[in-house]
């Protein structure tokens, strides 16, 4: 019951703040809260197979020297990108303590000079502009204008939704491109994997 409600909470957040980025302010004390109570059970929690339309879309993007996973939570994304890049730096930032706390836990010790978490909201990244050559979400509410600044141009945003339309945190396809596109964006991809969705594209 409690989780139901939890992913109905969070479907309801994604819709009403892609809509209306301001209005996030109003939804994350009780997105953090919510996150941070399930951090030590999240993995336990979820389904195998997890990752495959984040790794898919990872596998047609070209040569990352230094990649953002948004919304890393225990850092199944951060550790992806860091195993399929590994010369890429990468920073995993969440908004719920709990979940860095997690994701720095689970982190390989041969991973973690590679690795940087670090609480952070998406919605004010603390990175300068075009920082990364990769942008990366995975079930993560994307903040697109955010996405643009700190992405270097020729880099990569990715979206990955772990069960496509079902996921309680999803956007979709066309939704993504038509703000993307109004931010300079190109080289649209749609991947589908195991049970889920991913989109990419190119900035300009």
């Amino acid at each position: 019951m409690i989780e139901r409600l939890g992913q109905r909470f969070a479907r309801v957040a994604t819709d009403v703040v892609v809509r209306r980025p301001a209005l996030w302010r109003l939804f994350r004390p009780a997105m953090r809260a919510m996150f941070d109570r399930v951090a030590p059970e999240w993995d336990a929690m979820r389904t195998p197979g997890r990752t495959a339309p984040y790794e898919a879309a990872l596998a047609r993007v070209g040569d990352v020297r230094d990649a953002l996973d948004v919304g890393t939570g225990t850092g199944d994304g951060a550790l992806a990108i860091a195993e399929r890049h590994p010369e890429a730096s990468v920073v995993g930032i969440d908004v719920a303590p709990q979940m860095i706390a997690e994701a720095e836990r689970k982190t390989p010790a041969e991973l973690r000079g590679r690795i940087v978490y670090q609480v952070a909201d998406a919605a004010a990244l603390p990175f300068g502009d075009a920082s990364f050559d990769l942008v990366a979400h995975s079930n993560m509410l994307p903040f697109f204008d955010e996405v643009a600044r700190v992405l270097r141009p020729g880099g990569h945003a990715l979206f990955s939704f772990t069960a496509g339309a079902e996921t309680p945190i999803y956007v979709t396809p066309e939704r993504l491109r038509r703000e993307l596109e109004r931010r300079g964006f190109a080289d649209f991809a749609e991947v589908a994997a195991g049970r889920g969705t991913a989109f990419l594209a190119r900035k300009r």
